[in-house]
């Protein structure tokens, strides 16, 4: 058995019993059917089952074991928005946070849609259009079909798009070796993990050029030391100096109020930026509980020039809820496709072994009312 290591949580707890990871283990589909936020988009809308799921669940005994289990109905999910808060070293990557290959499904074809600027794909030159035919060596069709027949599960809607860019990212600990076919023919790519040599990175990159500053977040915006950067940075700009605030790279997501905090700098009054949805409630209650958040000015902090936003396939989670604040307080935007994140993370934890899941509870709309995770921007120019 491989030897897992925290993301967040803390470790087991010496005086459990197998009774208590057995129970958190027949507990876990409950607390998905209660609080998944998109119960409705999986097939048949409920929590996935299969004799192998129900197998794996009835053979929980201890920390691993619940853990793999847990892994597996979080997968099963087929949401980049939803993981444990424990794993494997040798599990697959996060996509997007880990991921630098952006891959859909296109008829039968799995297609590089984007490739991650500056990446060991981009280094390694995979381009986009081209397609993904093999990983490890076995054709990718047979390779999506095995990630989820040892669930038990069929590789139907979602789930085939959703384990090709898992497969594209890659395990943990080892390189990936990867097969595309394009217009030249085949060729193989043995490349790095990407969790391998992880550099670290300022919060913002500033740059200046012909006037216009560009603020760049480098994956920052879950780090509240975020905040004054960024008013560090926006009190040096002169006033009706145009600004570009650029988040094509916060695949991790991050907190509302850096959000808030952010576009509080370009309004002068309070202004809705996007709408939640809480369908626990309705299942509970079978009242709807919906409600708009807003953006609220920043005593001594405004900008009175013009700002844009520049997005894009690495655009995660609150990125994707910043995009579409700055377009319903009338800012321009574009990028295209972003991650497309469900909704808004909960943490839950185990009752028993306090071993924590995280899935979106909330559903996460535009102020007009369209799913977050469906908006598409216009393309940067």
């Amino acid at each position: 058995m491989p030897c897992a290591f925290l993301l967040l949580g803390a470790a087991p707890a010496p005086d459990l019993s197998s009774a208590d990871y057995a129970s958190d283990a027949r507990s876990l589909a409950r607390l998905i059917a209660d609080n998944y936020a998109y119960l409705d988009d999986l097939p048949g809308g409920a929590v996935p089952s299969s004799p192998q799921l129900t197998a794996e669940r009835d053979a929980v005994h201890d920390h691993d074991s619940l853990l793999h289990y847990a892994e597996d109905m979080i997968a099963a999910l087929a949401d980049h928005h939803a993981l444990t808060g424990s794993s494997f070293k040798d599990d697959w990557g996060i996509v997007p946070s880990y991921a630098d290959i952006w891959i859909v499904k296109s008829g039968d074809a799995y297609v590089v849609d984007a490739v991650k600027d500056g990446s060991i794909a981009a280094k390694a030159g995979v381009r986009v259009g081209e397609r993904l035919v093999k990983a490890d060596g076995q054709p990718i069709d047979a390779a999506v079909a095995v990630f989820w027949s040892r669930m038990g599960l069929q590789p139907v809607g979602e789930r085939a798009p959703f384990a090709a860019r898992v497969i594209a990212t890659g395990r943990r600990d080892r390189p990936r070796v990867l097969t595309f076919a394009g217009p030249q023919g085949e060729r193989t790519l043995t490349l790095d993990s990407l969790y391998k040599d992880q550099p670290d990175r300022p919060a913002l990159t500033v740059t200046t050029a012909k006037g216009v500053t560009t603020i760049r977040f480098n994956n920052s915006i879950g780090d509240l030391g975020t905040i004054k950067a960024f008013d560090a940075v926006m009190a040096s700009v002169p006033a009706k100096a145009p600004v570009v605030i650029d988040v094509s790279d916060v695949p991790s997501g991050g907190t509302t109020a850096i959000a808030r905090a952010v576009m509080g700098w370009f309004v002068t009054r309070p202004m809705p930026y996007q709408m939640h949805q809480l369908p626990s409630e309705e299942r509970e209650t079978g009242i709807r509980r919906q409600w708009v958040e807003y953006v609220l000015p920043r005593v001594g902090k405004y900008h009175p020039g013009p700002v844009s936003v520049r997005a894009g396939r690495w655009t995660g989670s609150m990125g994707e809820g910043l995009a579409v604040g700055f377009l319903a307080i009338g800012k321009p935007v574009c990028g295209g496709r972003m991650a497309g994140l469900k909704g808004a993370v909960y943490d839950f934890d185990l009752p028993k072994t306090g071993l924590r899941v995280k899935f979106p509870a909330e559903r996460i709309y535009t102020v007009a009312g369209a799913p977050r995770e469906k908006v598409v921007l216009p393309r940067c120019g």
